[in-house]
């Protein structure tokens, strides 16, 4: 049976377009307007960090990260090397020095025993990323950059609504960058927000994300004059932007138990043929909730892999691969010496991400794992 499956479909409230013309009423469409202000709040009081600023995008918040811990140019940044390229972009334009750290051997997400291998004394920050949104090992993480004083900026793109041991992921580090990229949970389009979780970076980001200037302290009345006072850009977004966010975070309960109940959905479904076939499911460690971002499966090596995605997308399902690891990239390897980080390559070569957006069916599901058994009796 052929079935016209997606990789991603935009989930909409209902409450978009009404949020929406009520922000363009209010005569007020630019930056840090009313509902900028009203998402602002949701995440301070649902979450409890110290300080959120809506972004344009998690790459503008990460970009906003390293100017706020003043990366200088020979710094060193500790990261994965199985990440999207804005991870290490946003340091590399200070002109940071970027240090891969390889892939825990049973999760994409970095492996924490391999990082203190990494520091130098030009370390300057670690920048974990929470794949899927299932957290890294943060007690780990946060004991290595307390014992080498270091800065620690999580990279929770993926990871809205996800905890480590109970504590909201992106509270942990002193800075964290989220995603509202059409493809993520919650979503705006294109967006993104900075978490200020150490006070000494509050009154600076505001600064930064102002375009240098002190423009939220003169409207508040705590400044007599509107001026240029340090380097920054202009990282906010429109109130538009904002507007379709807060729609989307009054249903955020709703949204992330669809997510949950379609992966739980899809790690049921697949577990039998997974056994059969030797392809692994997403392993979840006891200290990390699951957001549901991705469901993904490992193939046993890239020609299963290449199988799986050929015969699904013969079939009108699109399944993806997703990262090339960075440290193979022209890039890096055009300035850097080669590194061996075998399990960064394995994802790479093997992890297929499925189908996963609210409102997906059970019979959808159904369909895809069926077409990927198929797919894998082909094989022989």
């Amino acid at each position: 049976m052929n079935s016209r499956i997606p990789f991603n479909k935009p989930y909409l409230t209902g409450n978009e377009n009404r949020y929406i013309l009520e922000s363009v009423k209010s005569g007020k469409i630019s930056g840090n307007g009313i509902f900028t202000k009203k998402c602002h709040e949701f995440f301070q009081n649902r979450y409890g960090f110290s300080k959120v600023l809506l972004t344009t995008s998690c790459t503008d918040a990460l970009e906003m990260a390293a100017i706020l811990i003043q990366i200088k140019p020979d710094d060193e940044v500790i990261m994965p090397s199985y990440t999207f390229v804005s991870t290490a972009n946003a340091f590399v334009l200070r002109g940071a020095k970027i240090v891969f750290c390889d892939s825990s051997p049973d999760h994409p997400n970095i492996d924490v025993t391999k990082i203190e291998s990494l520091i130098t004394k030009k370390t300057r920050a670690i920048v974990p990323v929470h794949y899927a949104g299932i957290s890294c090992d943060m007690d780990s993480i946060m004991s290595l950059a307390d014992k080498y004083n270091l800065f620690v900026i999580e990279d929770a793109a993926q990871a809205i609504n996800s905890f480590y041991k109970q504590k909201p992921l992106g509270s942990i580090g002193h800075l964290a960058a989220f995603s509202f990229h059409e493809t993520k949970n919650i979503i705006s389009g294109e967006g993104g927000m900075l978490a200020i979780n150490d006070s000494q970076f509050i009154a600076r980001s505001e600064i930064i994300w102002e375009k240098g200037t002190n423009r939220a302290e003169f409207f508040r009345g705590m400044a007599s004059k509107y001026s240029w006072v340090d380097i920054g850009s202009s990282f906010l977004p429109s109130d538009i932007i904002s507007a379709f966010l807060y729609a989307q975070l009054e249903s955020i309960d709703q949204i992330q138990n669809q997510r949950v109940e379609t992966w739980n959905m899809y790690f049921k479904k697949l577990a039998k043929l997974a056994s059969k076939y030797d392809l692994k499911l997403p392993k979840i460690p006891d200290y990390s909730t699951n957001n549901g971002h991705i469901f993904f499966i490992l193939a046993k090596d890239h020609q299963q892999r290449d199988l799986i995605i050929n015969h699904l997308q013969k079939k009108e399902i699109y399944a993806v691969f997703h990262y090339l690891s960075l440290h193979k990239s022209p890039f890096y390897q055009s300035r850097y010496q080669a590194q061996n980080l075998p399990y960064s390559d394995l994802y790479s070569e093997c992890l297929i991400r499925l189908p996963m957006f609210c409102g997906i069916t059970e019979n959808e599901i159904d369909i895809i794992v069926n077409e990927i058994e198929l797919a894998l009796q082909s094989q022989g």
